[in-house]
């Protein structure tokens, strides 16, 4: 950053003004906080770029570029700049299918393998279930022999005839775990269902009406005017991406996308002109699973209370990007930001710093211990995403204290609410039924006790 705009940035809060030789336009408070945050991460070479839009009240707080597109060519994102969504991605899928069973081509309730031909040993896995993640399918992801896959092309069933070999994480409904072969499945669907490749379906569905220019399939060979490089953060300096071959990320995480042209398909989602008022409330109403349990994942999107604040919105990760968007409707404000490198500095983390720089986080009283804490105390174990699970679990008046096998330390949870209901930011961790429940949003965990 050039010592005029560090100088003018200093004396903004005395309302004074300085005329640079450039002419480089003075930033306001929140583009000033911004461009500190961003600046930062791009200085100590922990993000390669970013690309940042914030909106509220229908205008314009912060649409902006941070970084390189190129750290061989010293080549900054350009406008526009498109970037790998990843799961970003989800949400597009979960909004065909919405068209297509308006359209009479599908029913939510209908069983995937109508479309699909894969064994599920019997099981009948509605798209529904596909669209929240509790089929219960192992996730292609979490499947070590997937990934010497993943750089090669194959045909798509190859991945059904890996996922077949998998046992089921739990039955049908019974679970919410983040599932990408879901989605995966999804794009099939999709693919029988309207008689077109998956990409060719969004394109004349959404994007050519909404003016979605820059949105577009991932190629991993196409020359695309604006699509920025990946990398990734090793405490040795950023490196280039690992290649992946967009066969498999496919319905669950292939598109590319800008983010303006987020914003357009954010504020088209959420202001009736893209879905109709049924087809929105399925997309963005969480369900329940088979006991009655409530969840916080909807179709493609999370639906949840943010620190008190309303929050319907959708990450993504892929190799060499990371990306995030949200809507807040109780404060008409949208935050969409695209990172072109994985590591720890993610746009999750950057959404959060300019969200609550604009919101008031507002944070739970603790109440006092009301629970027999023998009851709650033990080993208890489940599957949780990628992993088996096992947690040493002791309950007090000082609060809980939590610690899986792996781990050296222990967690402790604090906030407690009642009920035996704790809050650890936005998870909740509550027993119920002689069981531990760890409710992340994207993961509804239920750990059993260790016999």
């Amino acid at each position: 950053m050039k010592a005029t705009t560090i100088l003018c940035t200093l004396l903004l809060a005395g309302s004074l003004s300085c005329n640079q030789q450039d002419s480089e336009p003075v930033p306001n408070a929140f583009e000033a906080f911004a461009d500190s945050l961003f600046g930062e991460a791009v200085d100590s070479a922990q993000i390669a770029g970013a690309a940042v839009l914030v909106k509220k009240d229908g205008q314009l707080l912060l649409q902006k570029s941070y970084g390189y597109a190129s750290l061989e060519l010293a080549a900054p994102i350009p406008d526009p700049a498109t970037f790998e969504i990843g799961s970003v991605t989800k949400q597009f899928t979960a909004a065909a299918i919405l068209k297509l069973a308006t359209a009479g081509k599908v029913s939510l309730d209908d069983d995937f393998t109508e479309y699909v031909a894969m064994d599920t040993g019997g099981r009948k896995i509605t798209l529904r279930q596909l669209l929240n993640h509790t089929s219960g399918i192992a996730s292609y992801t979490e499947i070590p022999e997937f990934w010497p896959l993943s750089i090669e092309s194959h045909p798509r069933d190859t991945l059904l005839r890996l996922v077949e070999t998998r046992p089921f994480l739990f039955e049908p409904g019974e679970r919410l775990i983040y599932n990408n072969t879901g989605y995966y499945l999804l794009g099939l669907v999709i693919e029988k269902a309207s008689g077109q490749p998956y990409a060719d379906y969004l394109k004349a569905t959404f994007f050519e009406p909404l003016g979605m220019s820059d949105t577009y399939y991932c190629s991993q060979s196409e020359v695309v005017a604006g699509k920025v490089y990946g990398y990734d953060y090793t405490e040795t300096g950023l490196k280039q991406k690992p290649y992946l071959d967009h066969t498999w990320p496919y319905a669950a995480g292939s598109l590319c996308s800008s983010a303006a042209d987020l914003l357009k398909w954010l504020e088209a989602l959420h202001t009736g002109k893209l879905l109709t008022p049924e087809e929105y409330r399925e997309i963005s109403t969480p369900s329940n699973l088979n006991d009655g349990s409530p969840l916080r994942y909807a179709m493609g999107l999370v639906h949840f209370s943010d620190y008190g604040h309303r929050q319907i919105g959708h990450g993504g990760g892929i190799n060499g990007f990371l990306s995030e968007t949200r809507y807040y409707p109780d404060d008409d404000l949208y935050v969409v930001c695209l990172v072109n490198t994985t590591g720890p500095r993610g746009a999750s983390g950057f959404a959060n710093s300019l969200t609550w720089h604009i919101l008031q986080k507002s944070l739970p009283d603790t109440r006092p211990f009301d629970q027999e804490p023998t009851a709650l105390s033990g080993t208890f174990e489940g599957q949780v995403r990628g992993r088996w699970l096992t947690m040493e679990i002791e309950a007090s008046p000082g609060g809980l204290l939590m610690k899986a096998s792996e781990d050296e330390a222990a967690d402790t949870l604090k906030t407690y609410l009642g009920d035996a209901l704790w809050m650890d930011g936005n998870d909740r961790v509550f027993f119920r039924d002689g069981k531990w429940v760890i409710d992340q949003v994207g993961g509804y965990y239920v750990l059993d006790r260790k016999e």
